[in-house]
């Protein structure tokens, strides 16, 4: 069974949620619900004996057949559809022979009520409605309790299918938070790893260019000037032999200094990081691309990778939520500051909800704390056809 909003056969992909249990006992009751309104029709119809009891029974187990049917298979989309337009025939084949068919009318409401997209779920449980009341009223006679069974019947399964819709829907919204916040924590995470680990080798380049990279070029200036002063001396050879030591020694200290201050992002600039995120991005649906403004500056690794992770999110969240068809991500260097610019033409959002805390937006409001952690200040306009994402770094020209 499927359909545009909760139904019985996603109760069981909710193992995250803390309402799991709640989803499943409304499932079992269901099916119970069901079982035991088709076997009163049974029992009914065996006690009150008539030429129409064997159709009657025979007609009853075909519904509850029908059910199971549908149960097991777990069907989903058209196919619950029909399977569900077969087993309202049979039903009416039912209330068509006995009056005690209107009792399966309220399972059905349910059915209804989840499988079908509103407003045509309140249309069929009106239309069963009206069936039980005239088909009650053929077989039993008009009366004001035959009319008013049916009719409080659907309202309590109108009003319950209602409240479930709105459990399911804070359960599902609850499961993404979750989701959210392990994805976020990840994030962090991996963030800090990179940080401390990219730190550390620009600690362990500088200490190394302050200790042995200037002990051995000293060595070599040293070992030079006596190779002037006394280029007669008996030992002028050795004394050659060790500058020349010492000055590939210092090659070699230079190049693995090199290697130890990390080379933006693993081997690749912040713009190729950018760049990947776009070409990842971009689909026959959104065309993605990546702009660099100014003159490229080196900066420190932890603002690399907060800009990188900050262009993660904000083009997570477009492909989530924003329905665009064209998206940009501008990296802008300028003398003392560097910036990153996220802006998309999908359909916008109100910017308030920033203001009611992460569980609006979980996605923004971590781009924000990011950004705070980094010194940095952040902004985003919405409307209809526009919303732009802009983060502002300043930088430390003497530490470039």
């Amino acid at each position: 069974m499927d359909e545009p909003g909760p139904n019985l056969a996603k109760l069981g992909e909710m193992h995250r949620s803390p309402l799991t249990p709640v989803f499943a006992g409304l499932q079992l009751g269901l099916h119970v619900l069901v079982m035991a309104l088709a076997g009163v029709v049974f029992l009914r119809a065996l006690i009150d004996e008539s030429d129409l009891t064997a159709t009657i029974i025979a007609l009853a187990v075909i519904f509850v057949a029908v059910y199971l049917f549908g149960v097991a298979k777990r069907l989903r989309g058209n196919a619950a559809r029909w399977w569900l337009a077969v087993l309202t025939l049979v039903w009416i084949a039912t209330m068509a022979v006995s009056a005690d068919a209107a009792y399966l009318a309220f399972g059905l409401f349910f059915l209804y009520l989840h499988i079908l997209r509103r407003p045509w779920s309140l249309l069929a449980v009106t239309a069963a409605t009206a069936v039980a009341v005239i088909g009650t009223g053929l077989h039993r006679g008009w009366t004001v309790a035959g009319a008013v069974g049916p009719i409080i019947g659907a309202a309590v399964a109108v009003a319950i299918g209602l409240g479930y819709q709105a459990l399911y829907r804070e359960a599902a919204e609850r499961g993404r938070l979750i989701d959210e916040l392990m994805n976020t924590r990840e994030e962090l995470a991996s963030t800090s790893r990179d940080a401390g680990k990219f730190a550390e080798r620009e600690r362990l380049a500088a200490e190394i260019h302050d200790t042995v990279a200037q002990g051995l070029s000293s060595i070599q200036m040293l070992l030079h000037a006596a190779e002037r002063a006394d280029p007669e001396s008996p030992a002028i050879r050795q004394i050659s032999l060790a500058r020349e030591t010492a000055a590939d020694s210092l090659a070699e200290t230079r190049q693995l200094i090199a290697e130890l201050t990390p080379a933006a992002l693993d081997g690749q600039s912040l713009a190729d990081a950018l760049r990947r995120i776009c070409e990842r991005a971009s689909s026959p649906e959104l065309e993605a691309r990546s702009v660099v403004e100014g003159e490229a500056l080196r900066l420190p690794m932890p603002l690399e990778a907060t800009l990188v992770r900050i262009a993660q999110g904000a083009v997570s969240n477009v492909l989530r939520h924003a329905d665009a068809t064209r998206m940009a991500v501008t990296l802008t260097y300028s003398d003392n500051t560097v910036s990153l610019d996220v802006v998309d033409n999908g359909r916008g959002f109100d910017v308030a909800v920033l203001e009611r805390g992460p569980a609006e937006s979980f996605g923004l409001n971590a781009i924000r704390r990011r950004v705070e952690l980094q010194g940095g200040t952040f902004s985003i306009e919405s409307e209809p056809g526009h919303t732009a994402v802009a983060v502002t770094f300043p930088l430390d020209v003497g530490e470039q």
